[in-house]
């Protein structure tokens, strides 16, 4: 009983230190569009990942492909989960193409791609 009490009077005088004045304001959001910055009027996000494969070349290696929705680009990873190269088309159907070396020819429902790269020049490679 006497435990009790001596929380009940703890949690009184705790409750008594509060600053119970109400002269604080919160504020959801702007009030009109000029002060909303949160999208820019240019923004264009990346196109979406159509499909991801794997791909295994003549010299017995894999090139993992991420072709992407815009049918222009892609991503290519000579290890899986490693660092992805961009590579990129002036038009859907071109080969794709970066300033380091890569081009890469094909299709995400192509059965093998044609593949270009620095360390091992120009191949053919499966699904």
């Amino acid at each position: 009983m006497t435990r009790t009490l001596i929380l009940t009077l703890a949690a009184a005088a705790a409750l008594a230190g509060c600053n119970n004045k109400n002269d604080h304001t919160i504020v959801a959001g702007a009030d009109n569009e000029q002060d909303n910055h949160a999208v820019p009027a240019n923004l264009v996000l990346p196109p979406a990942i159509e499909a991801s494969k794997a791909y295994r070349c003549k010299d017995n290696h894999l090139i993992y492909v991420d072709w992407l929705a815009d049918d222009k680009s892609a991503n290519i990873r000579t290890e899986k989960g490693g660092s992805p190269t961009s590579v990129v088309a002036a038009e859907a159907g071109k080969p794709m193409t970066n300033a380091g070396g890569y081009s890469l020819t094909g299709s995400p429902g192509a059965s093998s791609i044609a593949l270009t790269t620095p360390a091992n020049g120009a191949e053919t490679c499966k699904a």
